[in-house]
């Protein structure tokens, strides 16, 4: 890839995974910055951040002094980045950095400006029945709306130009950070690629965080922005 990546990693009190995947990003052999953001974790995220600061001076930290949700946990990590190209990971090990390749090359190609990793059209267990249902009817509801196809609207994985940013204003704090930067980036006529990425769901016991009012809140966006821009 001749643009540089950055990986920008949303942390709130994982302090069991942080420590591996970004060792496992950073490990990866192409040209990129990491940056992860610890949205005012209680755990022992700031400590194993701290520890790999030591070990990586080559990796930025950003610290925050409150849980404001995901997506300022984004908006400040979005602040510091210096590559061409974003691509969001989440700090839990549901998502696979090997697959990175796949993402990137598929930006790449002619006639797509995003690419995001999808669950669905990968060979992948869908986790509990309840986030799965989820997740089908805000993809649904955003192909309506937009009148594209897409079959996995909320996945973590997500590769966007950094001109993007530049070129909407994302306000969302929460999880609706991803219905809002789709919403907004097909409104402006951007073409979303989807790939098959690899997926290994966690249930709440395991530390997910997303809850059915964040679903929706993820279809109010869909609709404030479809009709509003």
């Amino acid at each position: 890839m001749g643009q540089k990546l950055s990986v920008v990693i949303p942390a709130y009190n994982e302090g069991r995974t942080v420590g591996e995947i970004v060792e496992r990003v950073l490990a990866l052999p192409m040209e990129k910055e990491v940056i992860v953001v610890d949205a005012g974790s209680t755990d022992s995220t700031a400590a194993v951040l701290k520890e790999l600061g030591r070990k990586h001076p080559e990796m930025t930290v950003v610290t925050l002094s409150e849980s404001l949700g995901k997506g300022s946990a984004l908006r400040a990590g979005f602040a510091r980045v210096r590559g061409e190209v974003i691509l969001v990971q989440d700090a839990d090990l549901e998502y696979d950095p090997e697959d990175y390749p796949a993402l990137l090359a598929a930006l790449e190609k002619p006639g797509a400006e995003m690419v995001y990793g999808s669950r669905i059209i990968g060979k992948n267990p869908h986790g509990p029945m309840s986030y799965f249902l989820g997740g089908w009817v805000i993809s649904l509801l955003t192909s309506l709306l937009f009148r594209t196809h897409i079959s996995d609207e909320p996945t973590g994985y997500k590769v966007f130009p950094r001109e993007l940013l530049d070129t909407i204003h994302l306000e969302s704090r929460g999880f609706e950070f991803c219905p809002e930067i789709t919403a907004k980036a097909l409104r402006l006529g951007y073409t979303i690629r989807e790939v098959p990425i690899r997926y290994h769901p966690r249930g709440l016991a395991e530390g997910k965080k997303i809850r059915w009012t964040d679903g929706l809140k993820a279809v109010y966006t869909l609709i404030k922005y479809c009709v509003s821009g």
